[in-house]
């Protein structure tokens, strides 16, 4: 990611939508593409919704139907993932924990079914962390189960923590039945919230997503491939999940990092195995071939100090709380434009950290990104006299 190296700041007599001058991004020559529009995306000519999302912004870069609710087939184990590392985060299960594979899991999800199961063998168990690397890289819904009875004692009952960590995330258009994906009255999700969870995984859970690399895993005497071909054909590709049914039709959620760069997409609904890579390649080609992520701000650094008034000192620094991001296309960085919108009066006392307005950045007079403004440091009250005097002056400017 190519960063800002300094940011101007304005006068103490800072007024809302006062202007942030953007430093200069890194000489380079001029390509004939820099003032063309970027090219429309490979759309898959067979799926139910596509998307690219840049990983550091949220951003989606491109797509279709991405908030329509489809069938997320075994794309639902990377929130079963999710449960299971958030729960062992907070010590309530562990990775050595004996996970029974009881003959529910196995009558549900094992050989016997339609769909791919691990081959752990019934009313046995196996470590915790390796009923795990079942599930996704053999995307086991036998150890699917398994795990949701180990963590809550239910399918139904892993299922309610499956929605309230989901809300957590922010998928709005989400409600899971079930932790393996196979199709379910109700069980539904969309491209949108997908991309939003496997954001979520790689960014709270590093280890829990690097399952998702592993491209063979074997239990007992059999070995069996992870169906992301991706990972064969892209050295840049680490994740992260498949999925299929016979309603749901073939689907990959697929995530690259190349550089810094790290994007994400998903595919539902494609019409075969070999299709759905396919699709999922053009996309990430076209995601990393056309934009870039920018880090604009980072937290701490004073961006202005505006004037404030009946305090101990008479400015505040200003700044923003958390890293702010932006993708943009390739070449268009100098046509960034950012401005501050802030009170125009601030009046002591002010916390640090308290919010005081917005920081916004736009691309051709398009908003792309937007962050709280919050002090940086603190500005405590000044003295009687002084809170008078400026009582006196606020009166007479206004």
């Amino acid at each position: 990611m190519r960063s800002l190296f300094s940011v101007a700041l304005v006068s103490a007599a800072l007024v809302a939508g006062s202007g942030l001058a953007l430093a200069q991004a890194p000489a380079r020559p001029a390509a004939l593409s820099d003032d063309l529009p970027v090219p429309d995306a490979p759309a898959p000519k067979v799926s139910k919704a596509w998307l690219v999302m840049d990983y550091a912004t949220g951003q989606i870069l491109a797509g279709e139907n991405v908030d329509t609710p489809v069938e997320p087939a075994s794309i639902t184990k990377v929130m079963t993932s999710y449960v299971i590392a958030a729960e062992m985060a907070a010590g309530k299960v562990k990775p050595t924990d004996p996970v029974m594979m009881t003959e529910h899991a196995w009558r549900e999800g094992g050989a016997g079914t339609d769909g791919s199961y691990s081959g752990f063998e019934v009313n046995k168990t196996a470590p915790l962390e390796q009923m795990e690397k079942g599930m996704v890289v053999q995307s086991g819904n036998d150890a699917a189960i398994a795990l949701a009875e180990h963590v809550a004692g239910s399918e139904q009952a892993f299922a309610q923590l499956m929605n309230a960590y989901a809300k957590k995330i922010g998928m709005k258009n989400s409600h899971f039945v079930n932790p393996h994906g196979l199709s379910a009255e109700g069980h539904i999700s969309t491209a949108h919230d997908l991309a939003l969870l496997g954001r979520a995984l790689i960014r709270d859970f590093p280890v829990a997503y690097s399952y998702n690399k592993i491209k063979e895993f074997t239990v007992g005497p059999i070995t069996q491939p992870n169906r992301n071909l991706l990972l064969w054909r892209d050295p840049s590709v680490d994740g992260i999940k498949t999925g299929h049914t016979s309603s749901a039709g073939y689907c990959l959620m697929a995530s690259a990092k190349r550089g810094d760069q790290r994007l994400i997409t998903v595919v539902m609904g494609d019409s075969s195995e070999n299709q759905r890579a396919v699709d999922s390649q053009a996309l990430l080609n076209w995601g990393f071939r056309f934009y870039e992520t920018h880090r604009l701000y980072e937290p701490g650094k004073a961006l202005a100090s505006p004037r404030v008034w009946k305090g101990e000192t008479d400015v505040v620094q200003v700044g923003v709380a958390q890293p702010l991001l932006v993708s943009t296309p390739r070449g268009k960085y100098d046509r960034l434009k950012a401005t501050m919108e802030l009170p125009t009066a601030l009046v002591a006392p002010i916390a640090k950290g308290q919010k005081l307005g917005t920081v916004k950045v736009a691309l051709d007079g398009k908003v792309i990104a937007q962050a709280p403004l919050v002090a940086v440091t603190a500005v405590e009250e000044g003295g009687f006299f002084k809170r008078l005097w400026h009582e006196l002056l606020m009166w007479w400017q206004s």
